[in-house]
């Protein structure tokens, strides 16, 4: 313990001198004194700090740490005596200790709980850990994968990742009392202040105010009262502190005379309905909108009522709204952006899906210009973007979100191929209601995210019961199709097995339309097997024979999988996204039993 001791304060000594002998944010060792010993301590210093550096570069191969945070779920190595030497809240965070917390005599520490008001990513937190340890009062350079977006024609100077980073870097060097860090970060967010758009400014106006700085606080709220963003959006995403002193300054910044006065008492009342049908949104009471409606002459367009579900109600109460026919689409607010460019700062697939169900344009522009996929792409980090993209696994909201709209965007116009028929056979119904329950269910083996989107636009939940059980199991209510129900009389029963197709065949035509690289992916798999029903009924025969089909099934899988893989690499070398290139030349018709396979 006096050797730690020791060096904690000889690395408290070595900190100090690199803060006295720096200037700015440049490095401390650019500037040597003309005294051949100062010279000589700087050489020194500097040698230390690339020691210390080593540390964390050589961690995996060589663990000298004798504590762990915890970031993302990863615990992370660290040094406490080098910790405590450099940060006064690191110095009394270890002297408590942690015993309630420890894993092979490391104490164990959760970033989550160390900074409360904010988040910290790993790549944020790494930065920050190797200007503690190396102390020579610069930071590395910004990790390209979470301080830019997928906008290949952004300058990545104010967009939302850049910011987010930034705002990490501060939470990190405000809660750990890196007053240098603090300072360095701070006007790399004041630069941002200027550059950003309106919207963009509230995370570094809440980090200001959560970590109490009072400049950049009152610079933010200047900005903020200036823009354009109206009084909801802010009350949602601003502590009321701070919601209420922009409401002040733009009070005392409104000129009052007569004529204005007059016409506020028009816009209370107005406002005061407008709330009414907000508040009936927050509580998912589509019934009582529409109570206030016919009650009054405010309707859901006066309202902003999409722009409002959309950005902050759930997926399922846009699609009641939407139901009600009562909203234009492509409305434009008083910030001139439709619902579809909200949905897409909001990045929920199930609700951008829904508004281009119902018409909504994807071309329509914001006033400086961007379509609601450039928004998408503006606000999408390299790392999700890329992240999950293999069969099997949860595809991430934001390049479903990015793909699907950039489908749109090059789609000319898809019809439906997939025949409607109502007049089926027996044995033809039951061949079609095989086929489809199985391309389904694969889908939603090999696709879950996009299966299950495509389910919700089709509602076909309820009217699929086979997909929650396993492959060709359920075959009807009693678990086989051609199981007769003797209280169902024939035509009963064939209208419901009739309703229960088209409901399939309209979820593989969603998944056609919206995801036709999967599409592809699977008329690749099902086409390997003629007799599919029978060959994937795993259950079925010998145990031999099920273990063939079992492998078989693993292989198939596999195959699929590496086709995939090398679509995503030739999609990512041309720069586009992974379902443009399939989108382009999708299988128009591939038999099954002699009739159109989707």
């Amino acid at each position: 313990m006096d050797n730690l001791n020791e060096l904690s304060s000889s690395l408290s000594f070595a900190s100090s001198s690199y803060i006295s002998n720096g200037s700015s944010s440049h490095n401390v060792f650019a500037s040597a004194s003309s005294e051949p010993g100062q010279n000589l301590d700087n050489l020194s210093l500097s040698k230390l700090s690339s020691n210390l550096e080593k540390l964390l570069i050589d961690a995996e191969f060589a663990d000298y740490t004798d504590a762990e945070i915890v970031v993302e779920g990863v615990p992370v190595g660290v040094h406490r005596c080098i910790l405590a030497s450099r940060s006064q809240f690191f110095h009394e965070l270890l002297r408590k200790g942690n015993p309630d917390s420890v894993k092979e005599g490391k104490p164990r520490y959760l970033m989550s709980d160390l900074v409360p008001y904010g988040k910290v990513g790993r790549e944020a937190f790494d930065v920050v850990l190797n200007y503690l340890y190396t102390g020579t009062g610069k930071l590395k350079a910004s990790p390209p994968e979470i301080s830019t977006c997928v906008d290949e024609n952004c300058a990545h100077d104010a967009c939302p990742p850049a910011i987010n980073y930034a705002v990490e870097l501060m939470y990190a060097s405000a809660t750990f009392q890196m007053k240098e860090l603090v300072l360095l970060v701070q006007r790399r967010l004041l630069n941002f202040v200027e550059k950003a758009l309106a919207e963009d400014v509230i995370p570094i106006l809440v980090v200001a105010y959560h970590c109490q700085l009072s400049h950049l606080l009152s610079h933010c709220i200047q900005r903020s009262a200036k823009s354009n963003l109206d009084d909801v959006a802010l009350e949602k995403a601003l502590p009321y502190e701070v919601s209420k002193e922009i409401k002040l300054f733009r009070q005392k910044s409104q000129q009052e005379d007569d004529e204005s006065n007059m016409m506020g008492e028009t816009v209370q009342v107005q406002d005061k309905r407008v709330g009414r049908i907000h508040k009936a949104l927050d509580s998912d009471d589509v019934e009582l909108v529409k109570l206030l409606l016919n009650e009054s002459d405010i309707t859901l367009d006066d309202a902003y009522a999409l722009h409002y579900v959309v950005a902050y109600c759930d997926p399922k109460v846009v699609k009641e709204v939407l139901g009600l026919n009562l909203a234009n689409i492509n409305l434009q607010n008083s910030r001139g952006h439709t619902v579809l460019h909200v949905a897409a700062r909001r990045k929920e697939p199930s609700v951008i899906v829904a508004l281009l169900d119902r018409g909504a344009s994807a071309v329509e522009t914001t006033i400086d210009g961007q379509t609601a996929v450039a928004i998408c792409r503006r606000l999408t980090r390299p790392k999700d973007y890329h992240e999950n993209t293999k069969q099997g696994q949860e595809s991430n909201k934001d390049r479903i979100c990015i793909d699907v709209l950039e489908r749109v965007m090059r789609r000319n116009s898809i019809s439906g191929n997939i025949s409607m028929a109502t007049e089926l056979v027996a044995d033809d119904l039951h061949a079609k209601l095989d086929y489809f329950e199985n391309r389904v269910a694969f889908a939603r083996l090999l696709f879950p995210a996009e299966a299950r989107l495509a389910m919700e636009m089709a509602d076909a939940h309820s009217t699929s019961m086979y997909i929650a059980t396993g492959l060709s199991r359920s075959r009807g209510s009693n678990g086989n199709l051609r199981e007769v129900d003797l209280n169902e009389t024939p035509s009963v029963r064939t209208k419901r097995l009739q309703a229960r197709l088209q409901a399939l065949i309209k979820t593989v035509e969603k998944g056609r339309q919206y995801f036709p690289h999967c599409s592809e992916v699977l008329n690749k798999f099902l086409d390997d097997e003629i007799d599919m029903p029978d060959a994937y009924v795993l259950e079925k025969g010998t145990t031999e024979e099920q273990l063939k089909k079992k492998m078989r099934f693993m292989e198939l899988k596999e195959e699929v999988q590496k086709a995939f893989s090398k679509d995503m690499a030739e999609n990512n070398r041309s720069g586009l996204s992974s379902s443009s290139s399939s989108s382009s030349s999708p299988k128009e018709a591939v038999t099954f039993k002699g009739r159109k396979r989707f």
